[in-house]
């Protein structure tokens, strides 16, 4: 199994870039995230993991495409037993790749940490809650896809990060094969630290079937919330279209798509607080992706809160600025995602990246 170090990983069909300028998921103090691939020359898929401190973190998710790909999220319901979650996994090799979620669990339950269930520490049941993207074929292998193996490898990649770890973006772990339109997508993350104190933050795996850019212009759509986007050339715009006229030629129809999120604060949230915010996150998606929410989507967002920072108790509306940035991370980390993924040219098809045709943007 290979594993994507800090650096990300290279191969024939791209490399992992990005940086870290504007903060990622492990800001969230006790997160740590890892990536790891499915290998072969033919193989462009893998699995990202989301870990959280020992004992967990309040969860809730809100699925909002027409064609989703989880597992467990029923468990996350604020009407279920289920309290807090030890870890969530993004997934590639769309339904076939929640296997990797069985090795995250296999892990777990060696270590003692999940839902105790029996007298004895050991009787555990790690409730391990899932989501995919659609990149099956994208390497020119149909049959490279995620087990649990993939799941075993991103977690322990996960728990050997220091706290704070820099998490590497683009064409890693869930977001190995993923495409957000014509372009290549991949993973990106971002966060902030309100005037409270506390922090929230996103990782997501940008997989849309809807675009990042604007036909018009070639900006991105996100970048028009997250700073002053600056338009390319007339010039630049007009290659660029041609060539993406190129590649859906080669390509064919705009297979199942879907981006993922996990959005993320050490905000001492409810659950019922944590399923808004995973709900309001979505918008961030909304803002950088259009269109967004398809039936040939699977959009699903996270939320996760650590609980070390009060929320204020005084204020009833204390929850919003949260709410807001989640929005607001989840926008910049799609445009970062984008900016991050390098173009990949082979059997699967060609995927240009942003960078290819417009550079940095």
């Amino acid at each position: 199994m290979d594993v994507d170090e800090s650096s990300g990983t290279g191969s024939a069909h791209g490399r992992a870039g990005g940086g870290r300028a504007g903060g990622g998921l492990t800001d969230v103090r006790g997160l740590r995230v890892g990536h790891a691939r499915v290998p072969g020359a033919r193989a462009l898929t893998g699995t990202t993991v989301v870990l959280a401190p020992a004992g967990g973190a309040v969860a809730a998710v809100d699925v909002r495409g027409g064609g989703p790909g989880t597992r467990e999220t029923d468990a996350l319901d604020p009407r279920n037993l289920v309290q807090r979650v030890e870890a969530v996994v993004l997934t590639g090799g769309s339904a076939y790749g929640l296997e990797s979620a069985a090795g995250v669990m296999a892990w777990l339950e060696e270590r003692q940490r999940g839902v105790r269930v029996g007298p004895d520490p050991s009787q555990v049941v790690p409730v391990v809650p899932a989501a995919c993207v659609f990149d099956l074929g994208r390497g020119g292998d149909w049959r490279a896809r995620p087990d649990a193996s993939t799941g075993r490898a991103a977690v322990e990649a996960a728990a050997a990060t220091a706290e704070g770890a820099q998490v590497p973006e683009g064409a890693v772990g869930a977001g190995t094969g993923a495409v957000i339109g014509t372009f290549k997508g991949g993973v990106g993350t971002a966060s902030q630290v309100l005037d409270s104190g506390v922090t929230v933050a996103a990782l997501v795996v940008a997989n849309a079937v809807g675009s990042a850019v604007d036909p018009r212009t070639g900006a991105l759509y996100g970048a028009y919330v997250t700073e002053r986007a600056t338009c390319p050339s007339p010039a630049v715009h007009a290659a660029a279209q041609l060539r993406l006229a190129e590649a859906r030629e080669r390509n064919g129809p705009a297979p199942l798509n879907t981006t993922l999120a996990v959005v993320a604060t050490d905000a001492d949230l409810t659950r019922a607080q944590a399923q808004k915010l995973a709900g309001t996150a979505h918008d961030g998606i909304a803002r950088a992706v259009r269109p967004v929410h398809l039936l040939n989507d699977g959009d699903t967002v996270f939320a996760l809160a650590t609980g070390a920072k009060a929320l204020g108790e005084k204020d009833p509306l204390a929850l919003n600025e949260i709410l807001a940035a989640g929005a607001d991370t989840v926008t910049e980390a799609i445009v970062r995602a984008v900016r991050a993924a390098e173009g990949v040219e082979g059997q699967g098809g060609w995927f240009p990246s942003y960078r290819d045709l417009y550079g940095a943007g």
